[in-house]
This record gives C-alpha cells, sequence and structure tokens, in this order.
C-alpha cells in the first residue's frame, strides 16, 4: 500500500519525548518556549505562540486583533473548515469569494467588491503548500485600512517573492500529524505585532500573565511540552523533507504534465507540496477506485466546498447558492495523490504508470489548471 500520507517519526522524536517524560515536567514549559523561538527564527517573524490546535490558533489571532460580532472577514469556501469556523466563532461574519484555477488559491480581482464597512480583514488561505498571491491582496488591504490574516496551515516553509508564509500579518500554522511539521495535534500563531503577541498570550493561558492573576478573559489553548518537543526534533528535518517533496512532485509533473491537470507553481513563489492535487473532471471516482485497487491511497481536498455544508446555512443565509463558480468545479474535480518524502522511486513510477493506465488524457487546451 503506498499512503496518501504517513507521519515521519524517528529515534530525534522518540528521544524527545521520552526526555520531556523523564523530566517530569509535560505541560507548557521550556521546550515549548525553545520551539516558539525556534519556528518566529525560521518564519522570520518576531514572535510565535503554541497552541493545542491551529483551529484554536486562528480563533485567537483573530480574537487577539479585536474581530467579532458585527465585523466580517473576506475569505474563501475552497478550503478545510476551520478557516471560516474561526471567524464564526469570534462572532464575525464570513464573506466568501471565488478562487482562481490556476493556484486554487483567493482570487485577488474578487476581493475589493467584497469590501463593505464592516470588513475588517483579509484572510487568504495558503492551499496545499502553496501560497496566495500576496502582492495584491496586501495592497488592497493598506488602501483600504484592513488586516491581512494568513491561513498557513499547510505552508511551513512556503515562499511568496522570497518572504516566508507567516511575513504578510498575522498567521496560523497547523502541526496536525500529516502536516510538513507536525507535534501530532498542534498549531501556531505567529506575528510581528508585540501588543497582538500579548493578547495571544493572555487569551492562551486563562488570560494570566502571573499565576492565578487574571488580566484578561481568555481561555485554555496551551500545548504540552511532549508535543513541544516532537516539533522540535521536526524543524531539525524541515528543509531536508521538504527538498525532497519537491523532488517527488518534480517527477510526478514530468511523468504527468501535459497529459493531465496537475497542479502549477507560478513564477515568484515556492511549494511545500504539503498535497499534489490533480484534477480528472467527469472521471474522479472512477481514477479514486482503479488507484485504490492497485493499492495506492489517494484523497478528496475538499469534496464539500464551505459554502454548502450544512451547518453554515443557518449563519449565512443563501450561502449555498453563492456565485463561487471555480470552488464547485475544483470540489467537484480535485484527487491528491501521494507526495510524501517517504516515496521511493519505484513508488512514484507505480504512480505514475497506475494514472496513466486508469484516467483519460486531456488536451492541453482543455487544461485551466495549468496556464
Amino acid at each position: 500500500m503506498i499512503p496518501i500520507s504517513r507521519p515521519d517519526i524517528g529515534p530525534a522524536e522518540e528521544e524527545a519525548v521520552l526526555e520531556v517524560l523523564r523530566s517530569g515536567m509535560l505541560a507548557m514549559g521550556k521546550k515549548t518556549l525553545a520551539f516558539e523561538e525556534a519556528w518566529a527564527a525560521y518564519c522570520g517573524v518576531q514572535h510565535a505562540i503554541l497552541m493545542s490546535n491551529g483551529t484554536v490558533a486562528l480563533e485567537a489571532i483573530l480574537h487577539a486583533l479585536g474581530i467579532g460580532p458585527g465585523d466580517e472577514v473576506i475569505t474563501v469556501s475552497f478550503s478545510f473548515n476551520a478557516t471560516v469556523s474561526a471567524i464564526l466563532r469570534v462572532g464575525a461574519a464570513p464573506v466568501l469569494v471565488d478562487v482562481r484555477e490556476d493556484d486554487f488559491c483567493m482570487d485577488p480581482a474578487l476581493v475589493e467588491a467584497a469590501i463593505t464597512p464592516r470588513t475588517k480583514a483579509i484572510l487568504p488561505v495558503h492551499l496545499y503548500g502553496l501560497m496566495a498571491d500576496m502582492d495584491p491582496l496586501t495592497e488592497i488591504a493598506d488602501r483600504h485600512g484592513l488586516r491581512i490574516v494568513e491561513d498557513a496551515a499547510q505552508a511551513h516553509g512556503a515562499t511568496y517573492h522570497g518572504k516566508r508564509a507567516g511575513r504578510f500579518g498575522p498567521a496560523m500554522f497547523s502541526l496536525y500529524a500529516t502536516k510538513n511539521l507536525m507535534t501530532g495535534e498542534g498549531g501556531f500563531a505567529t506575528t510581528d505585532d508585540g501588543e497582538v503577541a500579548d493578547r495571544l498570550r493572555l487569551f492562551r493561558n486563562h488570560g494570566m500573565r502571573v499565576r492565578y492573576h487574571h488580566d484578561a478573559l481568555g481561555t485554555n489553548f496551551k500545548p504540552t511540552d511532549l508535543a513541544a518537543a516532537i516539533g522540535l526534533a521536526q524543524l531539525t528535518r524541515l528543509d531536508e523533507r521538504t527538498a525532497t517533496r519537491r523532488a517527488n512532485a518534480a517527477y510526478l509533473t514530468e511523468h504527468l504534465a501535459g497529459d493531465y491537470l496537475t497542479p502549477t507553481v507560478p513564477e515568484g513563489r515556492d511549494h511545500v507540496w504539503h498535497q499534489f492535487v490533480m484534477r480528472f473532471p467527469g472521471e474522479r471516482q472512477r481514477v479514486i477506485d482503479g488507484l485504490t485497487e492497485r493499492g495506492i491511497g489517494t484523497l478528496i481536498y475538499y469534496p464539500v466546498p464551505i459554502h454548502r455544508q450544512a451547518y453554515l446555512q443557518a449563519y449565512v443565509p443563501g450561502a449555498a447558492d453563492l456565485d463561487l463558480p471555480v470552488t464547485n468545479r475544483l470540489s467537484d474535480d480535485v484527487l491528491a495523490i501521494p507526495v510524501h518524502p517517504m516515496l521511493s522511486g519505484e513508488d512514484l513510477a507505480a504512480i505514475v504508470a497506475a494514472i496513466r493506465e486508469i484516467a483519460t488524457p486531456v488536451a492541453p487546451a482543455a487544461a485551466p489548471a495549468a496556464r
């Protein structure tokens, strides 16, 4: 079986966990601080605040920015649900715009028309390991006095014209078990704003700077040193693993592009290939079945876009009928195939051979994802 993903855990992670267990300090402590400092340095930002998962990290960022009831946040529907649920959890309203077919990310050309007097932030999603087109989004945000909040859950180390994810505004990174950098469960909030960082740390820890002295209303989003220890060990090999992902993606692209709808990387952006997502219009299920029969794992990211989720209709009436044609097409077509760093050369060759055996070639003129 060639799985779609697999946690890459080795002796370094095992020893790091044992060290924490033997220390007797399992809750948030020195390992957490060390991991925070290391991730901030890696991203090139001033502050990294480790939390129990990425979803709460995004919620905490919005809370720290003072976004709440009566406010609007512009984001996309083609993402994992947490992007929108975090907005709803702080009482704000998500305003959903479509994505582009070339990068699957927020279409900057649609953002300006979505801005109202209630808009407080633009929340692009760096999907599958590729950053959104940040220059036009930043220009729009600056012109209208809005904050940029990055959903970088899948973009550890990705760059846009040389700037890493997390450098354009407060950002959330997920550390879920299958992410390029993982702690099992966990998430980072990063920022260059010291006041925002202070609010994040307060909110994470019951509003406390000093134990049992609550300076603000907070909650418990704290991580453990067990998670931080795993993350520190993982971080030492992140660049190596990213290089392997890029090599695997290059192989898949070389052997499939032109005949099939493979992902592309716009100029000026470096992809970290959290997922290698192809499109199979009209035959996705047949491809899934054929690959499954051959022992090759696949996954759909995401089969039901957020605007069509049942629960959202109560919060955004008419959401299911929003005019998001690209999002709807992608949700019907996309399929992730294995690209993780533990694939062998034989695995990659088997994946290519299987797709060529099962899937129908698509003429380049019919390939909107390959523009």
